[in-house]
């Protein structure tokens, strides 16, 4: 036969009454804490060393624009440069003079930036021209110092990067010789 429970001693009853009254006295004046809502935070930056990156990138982009400082080029050397894929008939009869001069800039005066916008400009104008040969006096340099013909070591690795730019090469002393260059450009897609 199931047993009937027995009913609750008094005495633990008081017991935990006073428990319960004394937790309840202990906590009178307490505030039940709310939990705060925890700001979202933000995504961890990326890890890439981004001022690393762009100084590279910048020290690429300036060894495209210029010859080498190591690549010393006198006031009396010869410019010579013949693109991939140029026949050595074409640089030969450039060398020789054989092509018309169509126009002509001279850098005389002007500053290392001065100088390279104005290159820029003037081979831009050329190819709208649709202009072959042109003429570009950077001058001798015979001023420049223990540095060098500054304009014809910065034009030299100008042009030697610009896809318009097929060849050059030093002018005959009739045109300017070692400074100017005569510059054979691509002809214009028209």
């Amino acid at each position: 036969m199931p047993q009937k429970p027995s009913p609750p001693d008094d005495r633990n009853r008081d017991d935990s009454d006073d428990d319960a009254s004394a937790f309840a006295e202990a906590m009178r004046g307490v505030v039940r804490h709310q939990p705060r809502r925890i700001a979202e935070q933000a995504p961890p930056p990326d890890a890439r060393p981004r001022q690393r990156e762009a100084d590279e990138a910048e020290a690429l982009r300036e060894s495209l624009e210029h010859t080498p400082e190591d690549v010393l080029i006198a006031a009396g050397d010869i410019l010579e440069y013949r693109a991939p894929g140029v026949p050595e008939s074409v640089f030969r009869r450039l060398k020789r003079g054989q092509y018309r001069i169509s126009d002509e800039l001279d850098l005389h005066g002007m500053n290392l930036r001065e100088a390279k916008q104005a290159v820029r400009g003037f081979l831009l104008e050329c190819r709208e021209a649709d202009l072959r040969c042109v003429r570009i006096v950077h001058g001798k340099g015979l001023r420049s110092g223990q540095e060098g013909p500054v304009l014809k070591r910065s034009l030299d690795g100008w042009l030697r990067h610009r896809s318009d730019v097929l060849a050059f090469t030093s002018a005959k002393p009739a045109q300017g010789g070692a400074g100017a260059a005569i510059v054979l450009l691509r002809q214009s897609a028209r």
